[in-house]
């Protein structure tokens, strides 16, 4: 007859063998994406981020397998990211600087164009309507250095002007003082206040009768005037014609900033923004695609 503890012991194993075959059963039965998530770390620019947010939740669609968390910050977050390895994809709307070559030069940081975009001096609709409608270079770079400080130094309103300005690691502030200064980290003594993202910067501008600031293309709303740049005799708006065609002086590329050559899911999110459907999401998204332009649905 066999003992109460080893009938004890012989069940308890049997426990272990049926619990194990469980586990056996339950992984063939749930569906491999739910155990095999690939997960796509996306962040920086504000500007790049409406392509991407818009492009991540249609890509996840078509594959349900991946997962991509998108978070904004500003390009030097997005290329600091991806240097440190806190990012699989980081989002810049300027040019990695020679510092970040250097800073991340073993890990070969490459750059993949996914758009066109220009910065537009903006100001308050209230001073655009009295007659402010464009500014010169010299004009803007005055403004920002404190030497005007009244709208009607510039044929507007008796005002004082508020200028704001933005974080220095921003993409937007780069291209535009690189286009006012010559020097995209010079200093704005004029300034009186400084804004993150365009979100924003936008609304301090619409909220304000006698503000001034930088914006991307697609910012630009009933809210808040793009002023021409006087050139040479003649005025040049910010308008995305004005980007294709060359004329218009601050235009940029949009990045996507990745370590080495990409591989697997991020390789295909990447060639899904560069083909026809992510490129129709830049044109949406109020940007120039890059392959050319597309059917807008």
């Amino acid at each position: 007859m066999q003992s109460e503890g080893g009938a004890k012991r012989e069940v308890s194993l049997i426990l272990r063998v049926l619990a194990g075959v469980l586990v056996v059963l339950f992984m063939n039965v749930v569906p491999s994406q739910a155990r095999d998530n690939t997960i796509i770390r996306v962040g920086g620019s504000t500007t790049v981020l409406p392509i991407l947010t818009v492009a991540a939740e249609r890509y996840q669609q078509l594959h349900p397998e991946v997962r991509i968390t998108v978070n904004a910050g500003g390009s030097g977050v997005g290329i600091h990211g991806v240097g440190t390895g806190r990012l699989d994809i980081g989002l810049a709307s300027r040019q990695v600087s020679p510092e970040e070559i250097a800073h991340y030069g073993d890990v070969g940081l490459q750059v993949h164009v996914v758009g066109r975009d220009a910065v537009a001096c903006v100001i308050s609709s209230e001073v655009y309507q009295a007659g402010v409608t464009s500014l010169s270079r010299d004009e803007i770079r005055a403004i920002y250095q404190g030497r005007i400080t009244n709208w009607k130094e510039v044929g507007g309103p008796d005002r004082s002007i508020i200028v704001i300005d933005k974080e220095p690691h921003r993409g937007t502030r780069h291209a535009f003082m690189r286009f006012v200064f010559g020097d995209e980290k010079a200093r704005a003594p004029g300034a009186r206040l400084v804004t993150g993202s365009n979100n924003e910067e936008q609304a301090k501008i619409a909220q304000s009768d006698a503000a001034i600031g930088m914006l991307s293309l697609a910012w630009i709303n009933a809210d808040v005037s793009g002023v021409g740049i006087r050139t040479e005799g003649r005025v040049i708006q910010p308008t995305l014609e004005n980007v294709r065609n060359g004329l218009f002086p601050i235009a940029r590329n949009l990045n996507l900033i990745t370590v080495g050559l990409p591989q697997g899911e991020v390789k295909a999110f990447i060639d899904y923004l560069l083909g026809p459907k992510g490129q129709a999401i830049v044109q949406k998204s109020g940007y120039i695609p890059v392959n050319g332009p597309v059917p807008v649905n």
